[in-house]
């Protein structure tokens, strides 16, 4: 369990969000907290919404109603440029097939969002490398996601999350694509860095076993959000 049993205002709220995709409703009211230092794990259906509760929370896209708040800021509300300066700094994202660059290396995946931000090239590969090597796939750093395994590629693809040393990562089904040992293997990783670094972490999954890592779980249904008490 995380320490945040003390944490009485949330670092991420949502209130009452509403989305629809075209006719589709995908959130009808949904609303949920994410502390600091809290790892919430998201589960429910496929096709229940969860992505798109994802999504709005990480400002990549707007709810039609309701709000989104981080650390006392509307990013509902927010312009596209402090949205962007945000998912850089502050935030950090996973998804389910890890989307790394083909073109690069791991390392240079990595690396990338310290180049984006206007950090050196070299000194962005050297803490890219810190990073990768936490994750336990450094030796894998001038492979390319193609010559990778499933779960070393996902590794890479959380180093590249955390790398600039987020307050919130957002991992969307991260361990979906990868066998049961892959799994175990990215999220004790990713549970253990989060932890270490303070990070909160979203975690968006449908699997029993994944959410088990959480210190805390709700359920995402006909677009609403209902707790569940995850065992001592």
């Amino acid at each position: 369990m995380s320490n945040t049993e003390g944490s009485t205002v949330p670092l991420l709220a949502a209130r009452d969000l509403v989305k629809a995709h075209g006719r589709t409703e995908a959130l009808h009211g949904a609303s949920v907290e994410l502390r600091e230092g809290e790892i919430l794990a998201v589960t429910g259906a496929s096709g229940s919404g969860k992505s798109t509760l994802l999504h709005c929370l990480a400002g990549i896209v707007r709810p039609d109603t309701g709000s989104v708040t981080y650390a006392g800021e509307r990013l509902d509300r927010l312009p596209e440029k402090r949205l962007s300066e945000l998912r850089r700094t502050e935030f950090g994202v996973v998804f389910q097939f890890g989307q790394l660059i083909p073109e690069l290396t791991a390392l240079d995946n990595a690396a990338l969002p310290l180049l984006l931000a206007g950090v050196r090239r070299q000194e962005a590969r050297e803490r890219a490398g810190e990073w990768l090597e936490r994750f336990g796939v450094r030796g894998q750093g001038e492979l390319r996601p193609g010559e990778m395994s499933g779960g070393q590629a996902q590794r890479a693809a959380l180093a590249r999350a955390l790398v600039t040393g987020p307050k919130v990562v957002f991992a969307d089904e991260p361990t979906g694509a990868l066998d049961s040992l892959a799994s175990e293997q990215v999220m004790t990783a990713l549970t253990h860095t989060a932890r270490e670094s303070g990070t909160a972490v979203l975690l968006i999954t449908h699997d029993a076993q994944v959410a088990a890592y959480a210190d805390r779980e709700v359920r995402l249904a006909d677009g609403t959000v209902a707790p569940l008490e995850v065992a001592a």
